[in-house]
């Protein structure tokens, strides 16, 4: 009982694991539209970050640059000359009139060039060094002295579309000479990188999400589209009525599943087809041949009917004669009819059987004496053995399995090429089943031919005779009938001495329940 539960429990699991493979991969698929840009935007910005702050710092000595000092023009400009500037205070506090010096000034200059900015020096109202060139706006828009802008002493001024950010350190040589020194930066030199680091950021973002597109429409192509092209191409396939390939049914998801179904569909498709063409040829064989034999009976009973009415049998013993000749002429056609109907109940599974229990003794040896006097009158000698004790029983429909006996013997009769003729059946008790053994010294079946008598259609006289016709059912119809009684028919045979038929039936056994009562 926990064997099964558990079986049971793994099964449902392993079921609804298999039924969320899509939904899951869904799931993934938006995980990864949406965190892995984000992931991946996020790591290039910064890595993208870390190299600007670090080519800031070799270009421009600035030092423990952040993402916002980076991306913000000011602040950029600010602290481009950081350093410079705050030489420039101490300078002005310390040393002013160092200021005055031309080589002091050129070379600070010259420093200040390197990072987009330059240096003017102001006594009063007049201009003592102007590193930059066609800033005569910029000159008239510095600040007083005293005015220092912002508490960092910055201040900003927009020439035209140009941004200027200024800085101001303010001295004093002797009482009543006062001046200020300007490093004056210009965002027109600046502007270009900061272009630069936004251009590289969209495009790193912009590679990242066709990278991740990319990755995306690969795995769902192989995972989904690919195995549902198969299907299509299986599909067409199909409708065209071609039904030699197969699929591919790797895969454990449901599109694995529906390959897999896809494919026993196919193969049952085709296995329909090629039985519906086997049932064809079968049934064009078998009107073949119920027209061949029917045609000899009914030109027999033709020709007899004719000779009555034109006279030729003028004598009462022609006459009985020819009708004697046209009543078992309508026997023979009776009988392929009767065949006829059979056949098509075992091509539908709608034999009627009517078990019974049936002693083995009493049912064979009915059979022999109803037999025994139809032989008789062919010249046919008949031996019977029982071998199995008088109190064995089988279930069986005895309606059905006589008429596997007459057809056997139906069928020694019409090969019988002897002077003596004769048929023995022989019982035996073998175990859980009585064998019955029906042997004829016919012309015998070549060893060719024995593995297919039982086949339906299959006839080893391709001459199709009137004496040895027949529908080439007969044999097919005993064995389905052993067969749906549970057990088996086999032939031997030797060309020229004859043929000998085995079947065998279960015998009936009592079951015997214990019944044992449990007081709780």
């Amino acid at each position: 009982m926990g064997h099964g539960t558990v079986s049971v429990s793994h099964y449902f699991i392993r079921k609804q694991v298999i039924t969320m493979k899509i939904k899951t991969k869904l799931i993934i698929s938006f995980c990864i539209i949406i965190f892995v840009p984000m992931f991946l935007a996020a790591a290039t910005i910064g890595a993208f970050c870390n190299f600007q702050a670090h080519a800031m710092e070799e270009t421009y000595g600035i030092k423990n640059a952040d993402a916002y000092s980076i991306i913000s023009s000011v602040q950029v400009l600010n602290r481009y000359t950081t350093a410079d500037f705050e030489e420039l205070k101490r300078t002005a506090k310390f040393m002013p009139s160092k200021l005055m010096e031309d080589s002091y000034q050129k070379t600070l200059n010259e420093d200040l060039e390197q990072k987009y900015s330059y240096l003017v020096v102001r006594m009063g109202e007049n201009i003592v060094f102007n590193g930059g060139q066609d800033n005569e706006r910029v000159i008239q828009e510095l600040p007083d002295y005293g005015t220092t802008g912002s508490k960092q002493g910055t201040g900003t001024y927009i020439d035209r579309d140009d941004a200027i950010l200024v800085k101001q350190a303010d001295f004093e040589l002797t009482a009543g000479k006062m001046g200020s020194a300007y490093i004056v930066t210009s965002f027109k030199g600046s502007g270009p990188e900061l272009k630069e680091f936004i251009t590289g950021g969209i495009a790193s973002i912009l590679i990242i999400l066709l990278l991740t597109a990319f990755m995306m429409v690969i795995w769902i192509y192989r995972s989904m589209i690919t195995p549902l092209r198969k299907l299509q191409t299986a599909a067409e396939n199909i409708k065209e009525g071609n039904l030699d390939f197969s699929i591919d049914t790797s895969g454990d998801d449901e599109i694995g599943e529906l390959c897999v179904t896809f494919e026993q569909m196919r193969q049952r498709l085709k296995d329909n087809a090629e039985e519906k063409l086997s049932n064809e040829k079968e049934n064009r064989a078998l009107i073949s041949n119920i027209a061949h034999d029917l045609k000899t009976p009914i030109t027999a009973v033709k020709g007899y009917a004719e000779g009555i009415m034109d006279g030729v049998a003028n004598t009462p013993e022609k006459v009985d004669k020819y009708v004697r000749t046209i009543y078992n002429k309508a026997n023979e056609m009776d009988t392929l009819i009767n065949e006829l109907t059979l056949y098509s109940k075992i091509d539908t599974n709608r034999i009627p059987y009517d078990f019974a229990k049936l002693n083995v003794a009493e049912y064979f040896k009915d059979c022999v004496e109803e037999i025994g006097l139809d032989l008789e009158a062919k010249g046919i000698g008949l031996s019977y053995f029982n071998y199995a004790t008088m109190d064995t029983l089988i279930i069986a429909d005895p309606e059905q399995l006589r008429r596997v006996i007459n057809n056997i013997i139906g069928n020694s009769v019409k090969y019988m090429d002897k002077t003596e003729k004769f048929i023995n059946i022989r019982i035996k008790d073998v175990g859980d089943f009585i064998q019955v053994e029906i042997e004829d010294n016919g012309r015998g079946i070549a060893q060719k031919d024995l593995p297919y008598i039982f086949d339906r259609f299959y006839r080893t006289d391709a001459s199709r005779n009137s004496a040895t016709g027949g529908s080439g059912i007969g044999l097919s119809i005993v064995k389905k009938i052993i067969e749906d009684h549970g057990g088996k028919i086999w032939a031997t045979s030797k060309e020229g001495c004859g043929t000998t038929m085995y079947f065998v039936i279960r015998k009936y056994q009592e079951v015997i329940k214990n019944e044992q009562n449990t007081d709780c």
